[in-house]
């Protein structure tokens, strides 16, 4: 059985999802019966369903949609929801909302596209220590340049579990690994940090990927946190945008087919059981 740890759902229809506008291929309902679609033969067991940045006024809005699309398609165990973390005043009632609800099993507020020092500001801190509180995780979506203050929030926060979306998004095209290697090592010394291998495809060149280009990536991170921290995840349907889901499953497959059995079982499913509790 195989966990995709990172998968999203929407309906323009049903919320707005200002974003997609400028992204014509994504602005369109993506729902179950697609996702089955393009998985085709790929045996997934459980789905984790990751906010999809729709207005922040209207999250628990998605979260009603996601729990009503569950009941549907059972396979969609967890869910990662959007809280405003720099709104300590409605952040309580905002978490307390979310926990009686069986399936929520995390938080997400987007630091990518957010200035330098976001992700370290006080209320930003205290807000993610909240978070680890109501025994949630916490996932981390940001890009290579933010690292950084990523390791130093992570320092913070020591009672919350993270995840790593994305392999911290690094800019494989532009060919320049250091400074991402070093932060991603720095990340992993923290035992209450995972990583998602996932996001790799779309942050390649956009003209193509091969896979040679994306295997040291692929490999530093499993060399960091290890087959007892990693999770494959598809971030579909996103991954659309540079290939087909069965691209990136074929990528995991051949990256892990030297692994041993115990160390696929984790990546491909019982890590993500075991971090998201589900």
């Amino acid at each position: 059985m195989i966990v995709d740890s990172h998968v999203h759902f929407w309906d323009p229809a049903a919320l707005p999802y200002p974003w997609l506008a400028a992204i014509p291929s994504l602005d369109r309902a993506y729902l179950p019966a697609d996702y089955r679609a393009a998985t085709g033969a790929t045996p997934i067991g459980k789905i984790v369903f990751v906010e999809a940045n729709c207005r922040p006024s209207e999250t628990q809005r998605e979260v009603e949609l996601i729990a009503r699309l569950a009941e549907a398609d059972p396979r969609i165990a967890g869910i990662v929801a959007y809280a405003d973390l720099v709104d300590m005043q409605g952040l309580r009632a905002t978490l307390d909302a979310l926990v009686r609800r069986p399936r929520v099993k995390g938080i997400r507020h987007n630091i990518q596209g957010e200035p330098a020092g976001f992700c370290v500001q006080r209320a930003f801190v205290d807000g993610v220590r909240e978070v680890g509180r109501r025994g949630l995780t916490f996932d981390l979506c940001v890009t290579q340049d933010q690292l950084r203050e990523v390791v130093q929030l992570v320092r913070q926060c020591p009672d919350t579990r993270f995840v790593l979306d994305h392999c911290g998004k690094p800019a494989i095209r532009d060919g320049r690994p250091a400074r991402w290697r070093e932060h991603i090592a720095a990340l992993a010394a923290h035992d209450n940090v995972a990583c998602k291998l996932s996001g790799l495809l779309t942050e390649a060149a956009p003209e193509g990927w091969t896979h040679e280009e994306l295997v040291p990536y692929a490999e530093w991170v499993t060399r960091c946190f290890g087959s007892e921290r990693l999770m494959y995840g598809s971030d579909w349907p996103v991954v659309t945008l540079a290939g087909s889901y069965c691209d990136w499953y074929g990528f995991t497959q051949a990256f892990t087919a030297t692994w041993s059995a115990p160390e696929r079982d984790r990546f491909y499913g019982g890590n993500a059981i075991r971090v998201y509790r589900l």
